[in-house]
């Protein structure tokens, strides 16, 4: 039962070949595909997409990344869908909603407190139509972690997490589970490495973030160097093997593990895939 909680399969990186990418990824296993919006622009547009795939489901919010070009009036169109489809079962979280204070230009003490604005209005609507939340969490744990302590527990996934140990304990504290995908799978990243070894069984969730993060082994030319590679979801098999590796588990254990982290974090997969 392999379930990538985080793929951008609307991206423009699949127009080419998008039933190619699907049907890939159902042979290698996956059965569930969550896929975040980023902006008003795509809202419908993951709607349809889930809607077309078993086990397809998506989520709506405004990706800190694209708050330089959003007000409130997407709040209010964020606001108004989610009224729309509140009782659509393929609508399972909140997302893609968070911080981002790496990328320089967005980072300024202005543009800081945009993304705070927009995140903390967001997880106002995480609570009041009852969807946990998908999070983009860089260089911003603690601020994250700050006003999701302000409210009742939300819970959901800290996506492409690469935080402490504590930030992560705090993060399972509040309901949540971690995402784990390509980073995880290049030798020099010791921390996601010994995170993904060390943490409870109980804590992690796979993804891919495809087209974006492409684990170790693709991208390589004939003499190893790294070249720009596309992700897809179907990789999603291999970062499992991967993580297996890492906690000296089983395959098959992992992925039956992460899968019911998945429907815990997600209540609403549950509805979507064979679950006994």
């Amino acid at each position: 039962m392999l379930i990538d909680t985080h793929c951008h399969l609307d991206a423009a990186e699949f127009d080419a070949d998008r039933p190619q990418v699907i049907r890939r990824a159902q042979q290698a296993g996956v059965r569930s595909i969550v896929i975040p919006a980023v902006c008003r622009d795509n809202f419908q547009t993951v709607r349809d997409l889930a809607a077309s795939l078993p086990g397809g489901a998506y989520a709506l919010g405004i990706h800190p990344l694209y708050v330089l070009q959003a007000d409130e009036a997407d709040l209010t169109v964020l606001e108004n869908c989610l009224q729309a489809w509140k009782n659509d079962p393929r609508l399972v979280a909140i997302g893609e909603i968070g911080l981002d204070f790496f990328v320089p230009e967005i980072s300024t003490p202005a543009l800081r407190a945009r993304q705070e604005w927009f995140y903390t209005r967001q997880l106002d609507l995480a609570q009041r139509f009852g969807l946990p939340v998908l999070l983009h969490v860089r260089k911003s744990q603690d601020m994250l972690l700050k006003h999701l302590r302000r409210r009742p527990p939300i819970g959901g996934i800290a996506h492409a997490f690469n935080g402490s140990f504590q930030q992560a304990g705090q993060f399972l504290e509040l309901g949540f589970a971690l995402g784990i995908g390509g980073a995880m799978t290049f030798g020099r990243a010791l921390q996601i490495r010994r995170l993904a070894a060390q943490l409870p069984a109980t804590a992690l969730v796979l993804e891919t973030d495809a087209p974006d993060i492409p684990p170790a082994w693709l991208g390589r030319d004939a003499d190893g160097r790294r070249q720009p590679a596309r992700n897809e979801p179907a990789e999603i098999a291999q970062i499992a093997q991967e993580l297996a590796g890492l906690r000296s588990e089983s395959q098959d254990a992992v992925i039956a593990q992460c899968a019911r982290n998945a429907v815990r974090v997600l209540p609403r997969l549950k509805g979507l895939l064979p679950f006994n």
